[in-house]
């Protein structure tokens, strides 16, 4: 009875053995490409992406929608008398669509590096890269709207008060659109390019060759030259500097605790000192013989509050070179901040630098070529640049902190300090440069040393060589082969970034002639 027990027992487990298998084996068929029921549920698939591209769009649309509008109404309550209030509204909606493109692509810069090293999440990425572009908007852009409003086109030869307010109004639309047409396709292009582009060829066509203080242009552009560079040089020396005095050191713990608090209490003072020219300069007419010794005392503070915390979050961790650089993530959303405050320091002038200047001399001819810039005009500046990246930015962060070369905490750090370091130094000379070349010249300069140290560094390949157990006295550099291989820095991306850069001003300044001359066609 036993046997005969057990052996009923056997047949209802083989049973539901092979039960359970038809099952799997039912579903692994139907999931198959090309069955039915898979095309089924990849139709389904698609549907639900659509549904929701959809839903995103409609909203992003109907945001956009309102912030126009509120642009619009606060524009139309500002208008003074002596002021065509329909001309300042649409002025007024113009640079809020620019601030909108500029949000999208330009500030999204910001972030990329700290977002492609996994430090932030997307979304705390805008919303810190949001705040802190209205911070550094509203506290610190005045000296870079004086130059692109009134100090590219000469104001002692104006002498039509509605010119100079179309050739701005023509700027301003011919950027935007470019920059908008560059988001869409993906390249992250300078805004601030478009912008001086197009003030430059609605100028020469609407006010003459002699108008524009070319003096003036040619600063700017020396500087467009100069801080990709700039930041590329500044980057792949931290980089450098990080990998000798922590990476190939043998307790590499030690050295992260020494080091990194220098570093935060460096980027503390230098930005205390950019907040003290900028702000408090403005209010108490400090200068650099009291700025300095005051840095001197932000560091020291900073360090010692920075030295505890990096030991505290030391503790317990292997001398690895993981580690080390996870000890990066917080220095690095304090650089990612404070390089979003740069930028809105520099580049709000792309948006509200050609607005101010409508406003200020739509029907007021006795201030002919005078700038002053309403707190309401920054405002709209502020407010559209973070809803632009919080709407559409995702995308071109996504390019410059993944696609061009690999970041990680360290790396990222350096970038984000570098790029910081050089537009704030820019943003205190009162000169536009591009963020976004700064930001990604940073990124290349770090790929590029990259590549450089796993060819040609002795130091680098003695340490691989060694962390095998393989010590060599002479350690020979990478072989031809080898060295053409590791390529760290995505040739494509760089060609096209670089081949987007090279058209931007041209195409910017067709476009703004083009607009401005359909304008005075219609008036």
């Amino acid at each position: 009875m036993a046997d005969r027990g057990d052996g009923a027992k056997k047949k209802r487990a083989d049973r539901v053995v092979r039960s359970r298998v038809a099952v799997v084996s039912f579903r692994r068929r139907a999931l198959e490409p090309g069955t039915p029921l898979d095309k089924d549920l990849r139709k389904i698939e698609r549907l639900e992406e659509a549904t929701r591209a959809v839903s995103r769009n409609s909203i992003a649309l109907g945001a956009t929608l309102i912030f126009l509008l509120i642009a619009a109404f606060v524009a139309d309550s500002q208008a003074q008398t002596g002021q065509s209030s329909v001309l300042m509204v649409l002025a007024a909606v113009i640079g809020g669509y620019l601030a909108l493109t500029i949000g999208a692509n330009d500030v999204a810069n910001n972030v990329g590096p700290a977002v492609g090293a996994r430090a932030l999440t997307m979304t705390g990425a805008l919303a810190l890269a949001a705040v802190f572009e209205c911070a550094g908007a509203l506290i610190a852009g005045d000296d870079v709207v004086e130059t692109i409003s009134e100090g590219l086109i000469d104001p002692a030869l104006l002498t039509n008060t509605n010119i100079f307010v179309w050739v701005m109004m023509s700027a301003m639309l011919a950027a935007a659109v470019w920059v908008h047409l560059a988001t869409y396709a993906g390249a992250p292009i300078s805004t601030t390019h478009a912008i001086v582009g197009g003030v430059l060829g609605a100028g020469l066509v609407g006010l003459g060759f002699s108008a524009i203080d070319w003096i003036v242009v040619a600063k700017v552009f020396a500087s467009w030259m100069l801080s990709p560079l700039v930041g590329g040089f500044v980057a792949a020396s931290l980089v450098a500097f990080i990998e000798i005095n922590m990476i190939y050191r043998p307790d590499k713990i030690a050295a992260v605790r020494r080091w990194v608090p220098v570093l935060v209490a460096l980027m503390a003072a230098v930005f205390f000192a950019f907040i003290a020219l900028n702000v408090f300069g403005n209010v108490w007419a400090l200068g650099v013989h009291l700025v300095v010794p005051a840095s001197v005392v932000v560091f020291g503070l900073v360090y010692l509050l920075a030295g505890p915390w990096v030991h505290t979050q030391s503790e317990g961790m292997e001398n690895r070179n993981q580690h080390v650089r996870q000890m990066f993530r917080g220095p690095l959303i304090f650089a990612a901040c404070l390089l979003s405050f740069a930028h809105g320091s520099n580049d709000v002038a792309n948006a509200v630098a050609p607005l101010a200047a409508i406003l200020q001399n739509a029907g007021q001819p006795e201030l002919l070529g005078k700038v002053g810039v309403p707190f309401w005009v920054m405002l709209i500046g502020a407010v559209g640049i973070s809803l632009g990246l919080f709407l559409f930015g995702p995308r071109i962060v996504r390019v410059v902190g993944e696609q061009i070369t690999r970041m990680n905490s360290m790396r990222a750090f350096c970038v984000a300090v570098a790029a910081a370091f050089t537009v704030m130094v820019a943003s205190e000379l009162g000169m536009p440069v591009s963020t976004t070349q700064t930001v990604v010249g940073a990124v290349f300069g770090v790929g590029f040393f990259r590549e450089y140290a796993s060819r040609y560094s002795r130091r680098r390949r003695y340490y691989i060589l060694t962390k095998k157990g393989r010590h060599a006295p002479a350690v020979p550099p990478a072989s031809r082969d080898e060295a053409r291989r590791r390529k760290l820095v995505r040739r494509s991306h760089f060609i096209g970034i670089v081949a987007t850069w090279a058209i931007t001003v041209p195409s910017a300044a067709a476009l703004a002639a083009l607009i401005y001359s359909v304008i005075d066609w219609m008036r």
